[in-house]
């Protein structure tokens, strides 16, 4: 087996070889002026060869795994797996208004078409319960960042308030909290637009309240400052956030900053100066459990 990476991504591929003990190998890419890509792939490839590429910015990238699939395969690879921590266009699972493309049946086909099969962390899930119904490889397999999260938290905090900024991160706050013995609770969250969100508290004392908002991914950082607003405006003496996926939109780092929260935190899953959370362990375990 030899883990493929990208320049763009090598630091976290490059780990996840150390930690298989495997050969890293890299994939080269041109961009033309048209914007057209060439994709250049190692050859000489054992059987067996993991993709490991996070697919935030995903128009792209999608067209470079597609073409260096084929050019892996043309060059003797028989089993191929894709590791994309941040998996892409996960959350239309419907066609909420006539005439949407539903993009998890399609770029989930896409994908089960060309990989053996595909590993991620924490998908962006709504209506599905398990990542082979929107993947339909031999394996699909989701993995969470959640104990190493939890395990990041307790080396940074003696105790604090966990927060969910909405009911979609129960499931990941509720397990954090439980794990390391902090207390959480979960925000009411109203969606209006991309940027226009409304956050409600539950009702309890937040006064002096050490509180860290945890969520799964930030885009455009709106819910994450409305949370944080929130809890100051209800007496929280100081306010951080942690999240898995920190794919961070245009100024979403200044505006979750500019709420008042004072520490962000993220997950390597998408490189970020916020990055403090490492994955390596965590999909190196999925790997070898597919291997």
């Amino acid at each position: 087996m030899h883990i493929m990476g990208f320049e763009d991504y090598r630091a976290q591929a490059l780990a996840l070889s150390v930690a298989l003990q495997t050969e890293y190998r890299e994939i080269r890419l041109h961009s033309f002026p048209d914007g057209e890509s060439l994709v250049q792939v190692p050859v000489d490839l054992p059987d067996h060869v993991v993709l490991v590429r996070s697919l935030n910015q995903p128009n792209c990238k999608l067209i470079e795994l597609l073409l260096s699939v084929s050019a892996l395969r043309k060059h003797g690879a028989r089993r191929i797996s894709l590791v994309a921590p941040y998996l892409c266009y996960m959350r239309q699972d419907a066609e909420n208004y006539p005439g949407e493309a539903i993009s998890q049946q399609v770029i989930g086909r896409l994908l089960a078409d060309n990989f053996d099969d595909v590993i991620t962390v924490d998908p962006h899930l709504h209506r599905v319960q398990r990542l082979v119904q929107a993947i339909p490889a031999r394996y699909a397999l989701a993995v969470t960042a959640g104990g190493e999260i939890g395990r990041f938290l307790q080396q940074q905090y003696a105790d604090a308030l966990l927060v969910g900024p909405d009911s979609e991160s129960e499931q990941w706050v509720s397990e954090i909290a439980v794990t390391i013995g902090f207390s959480y609770t979960v925000a009411n969250k109203v969606r209006s637009g991309d940027k226009q969100v409304a956050i409600t508290l539950p009702e309890r004392d937040y006064a002096g309240q050490h509180a860290i908002l945890v969520d799964d991914m930030a885009s455009t950082g709106h819910t994450l400052a409305q949370a944080a607003e929130s809890l100051l405006q209800n007496g929280a003496r100081q306010v951080d956030a942690v999240v898995t996926h920190p794919l961070f939109c245009s100024d979403a780092e200044q505006v979750i900053r500019q709420s008042g929260v004072t520490r962000i935190w993220s997950s390597d899953s998408i490189t970020h100066s916020t990055n403090a959370i490492y994955l390596v362990n965590v999909l190196a375990e999925a790997v070898r459990q597919i291997a």
